[in-house]
């Protein structure tokens, strides 16, 4: 795809988000499923990613968001992080969900408002843990995720972050 063929397939999507923000925001999702022996992201296993433009952007969505995977990494962490905890805790933690869902608006994206932000401004966590655990337990699990689990320390304590262009 050229310039002017991306150009063209952004165009109306860019009329859109001026002529209604609301529709230019846009809900990013990744799950995974915990099990005591891994953490299965609901994708195919081992498959190759390939990233290409969400739907909002103008891509086609037969490739991943770069947003929606750095969700999918979120709960990845998480959800190794969370089993590791409750294996050193010996919580009897049998089953469970992590939802990592984010909100960003395209606008942004694709130069529509030079005022909206670039990115993903709203990142929320959602726990559902299955087993015999207490509020404590449940609670005292999540602290410690959201204490050990590097994605989520990374997002949350902005790094310092440089670009190199190498010829």
């Amino acid at each position: 795809m050229d310039a002017t063929a991306l150009r063209a397939l952004q165009a109306p999507l860019k009329q859109k988000y001026r002529d209604s923000s609301d529709s230019a925001r846009v809900v990013s999702r990744a799950q995974v499923s915990l099990n005591p022996m891994r953490i299965e992201a609901i994708l195919p296993a081992h498959a190759p990613r390939i990233a290409g433009l969400h739907l909002a952007a103008g891509g086609t969505g037969a490739h991943a968001c770069s947003g929606d995977m750095l969700l999918e990494a979120l709960a990845a962490c998480a959800g190794v992080t969370l089993m590791a905890v409750a294996t050193s805790m010996g919580a009897n933690l049998t089953r469970g969900t992590i939802i990592a869902e984010g909100v960003w608006d395209a606008r942004g994206t694709l130069g529509v408002d030079k005022t909206v932000p670039v990115g993903i401004q709203d990142i929320t966590l959602t726990f559902e843990l299955e087993g015999d655990l207490d509020a404590p337990t449940r609670q005292r699990l999540v602290q410690l995720t959201e204490r050990y689990c590097v994605v989520l320390a990374t997002l949350r304590d902005k790094p310092k972050l440089s670009v190199a262009v190498v010829a």
